[in-house]
C-alpha cells in the first residue's frame, strides 16, 4: 500500500505543517539493520496544547508503517527515542498530531549502503 494513503488510514485526512517536528536521523547508515532515530516535537504537553500522537513511516520499507505513540498531557514531553530498520535507501517521515488536530511533519531522505529488511 501507498505510504500516502497509509498515512491517511493513521490521521485521515489532513495537510501536514512543517515546524514543530524534528527528526534526528543520520544522513548516512552504513547497515539499516538497526539505526537509532529520535523524535521531538515542541509542545507545552498542556492539557490544553499537547500532542496526540507521533508516528513515523517508511517509504521504502515492505510495510512503511514503522511505529505509533500516543501520548497524554502527563507524558511530560513529547519525544521518542527508539531504532529501526531501513530496507533501502529512502525517506522517513515523522508525524505528530496534536490536541486541536494539527498534524506536523518533517522527513529526511536516509542512504542505506546495506539494507536491513533483506534488502
Amino acid at each position: 500500500m501507498e505510504t500516502d494513503e497509509l498515512a491517511r488510514q493513521l490521521m485521515g485526512r489532513f495537510t501536514a505543517k512543517e515546524g514543530k517536528v524534528r527528526l534526528k536521523i543520520k544522513e548516512t547508515a552504513e547497515s539499516g539493520a538497526n539505526e537509532p532515530v529520535g523524535v521531538v516535537v515542541d509542545s507545552p504537553m498542556t492539557p490544553a496544547d499537547h500532542v496526540k500522537a507521533i508516528h513515523i513511516l517508511a517509504e521504502g520499507n515492505p510495510y512503511p508503517v514503522v511505529a505509533s505513540w500516543y501520548l497524554t498531557p502527563r507524558s511530560g514531553r513529547a519525544e521518542v527515542n527508539f531504532r529501526m530498520r531501513l530496507a533501502k535507501t529512502q525517506v522517513v517521515r515523522a508525524y505528530a498530531v496534536t490536541s486541536d488536530g494539527t498534524v506536523w511533519m518533517d522527513k529526511q531522505e536516509v542512504k542505506v549502503t546495506l539494507g536491513g529488511c533483506g534488502g
